[in-house]
């Protein structure tokens, strides 16, 4: 396997795994690397050093503390190699919005999907609100006309 650094035409750089040097190109050629920003096929390899590690490095790779391993995770504002910095900073903005939405609705839990029904048929007055509903009671909303989303969710949120 080998990782490349790659740039799109429109400057967004991320990177990608591929089976061989041989691999990237076909595909390449192929136009099936595309930018996940933005979704351009004009793609190019960027500037990137080689990584060498000797056999002491691998032997000291593989003795990381555990400590050292769990002060590094779930710290969302460190670049690492896998996020990169358009990633925190959207995950940034859906915090955010998030945040925004709980602060200025009412969260009326199970109750959400009469609620959101009696504000669209004006038996009640409209207000902010969020809460919880099935996917089915979600599907059921929009069918009837009534302009739901969900919240925003984080991948930090799941664990």
């Amino acid at each position: 396997m080998i990782r490349y650094n790659l740039r799109c035409e429109r400057g967004h750089a991320f990177e990608s795994w591929f089976q061989s040097s041989t691999a990237y190109e076909s595909q390449e050629k192929r136009r099936l690397v595309s930018c996940p920003s933005c979704g351009s096929v004009k793609v190019e390899r960027a500037i990137m050093a080689p990584q060498v590690v000797s056999k002491k490095g691998r032997e000291d790779s593989r003795r990381v503390p555990a400590a050292e391993i769990a002060s590094t995770e779930g710290t969302p504002t460190e670049a690492t190699p896998l996020l990169m910095a358009q990633e925190l900073e959207l995950r940034a903005k859906i915090k955010e919005l998030r945040d925004h939405i709980t602060k200025n609705a009412d969260n009326v839990g199970e109750r959400f999907p009469n609620e959101a029904r009696k504000m669209h048929y004006g038996d009640i007055e409209h207000r902010p609100i969020y809460g919880e509903a099935s996917p089915d009671e979600a599907r059921a909303l929009i069918d009837e006309g009534v302009e739901v989303s969900p919240l925003p969710v984080l991948p930090d949120d799941r664990n």
